[in-house]
């Protein structure tokens, strides 16, 4: 748009507003990776990754604040997992699957424990709820 003066200029430069969201925390002006929600109702504070939209009674958190975030006394922190992340297996999942490991290793065992050694199948030595134990074909 012109004026007889001349092109208008905006009251604000362009180069000051950034495309970027910047962490709510004051005086922090990291970027964002996680959005920060309140659930009043049941005492939970809502962690999870940065919602597409600002929205006024949601707080964006930078990388460093979102790690070190604390509830007060009587509420949760819920943490969603980012589902682009790859997910690490925890110390139960291994131990879980240790376990499982060890009990198929003692097929006879088992076997005893399950019905005195009948089952449906001769080829199966041993079952731990959908997981199956089968006997070698060549003994």
């Amino acid at each position: 748009m012109e004026s007889r003066r001349g092109p208008l200029k905006s009251a604000v430069p362009s180069n000051i507003v950034s495309p970027v969201r910047r962490c709510s925390r004051t005086a922090c002006g990291r970027p964002a990776v996680a959005t920060l929600t309140y659930v009043y109702a049941d005492s939970t504070a809502v962690l999870g990754p940065l919602a597409t939209y600002a929205e006024p009674h949601c707080y964006d958190l930078c990388a460093e604040h979102s790690e070190r975030l604390t509830a007060p006394r009587g509420w949760e922190v819920v943490r969603l997992l980012d589902g682009s992340a790859p997910a690490r297996p925890s110390g139960d999942d291994l131990e879980a699957l240790a376990n499982a490991v060890r009990e198929a290793a003692r097929p006879q065992e088992r076997a005893a424990e399950a019905g005195g050694g009948r089952t449906a199948d001769p080829m199966e030595v041993a079952r731990r709820g959908h997981l199956r134990v089968l006997r070698s074909p060549d003994n």
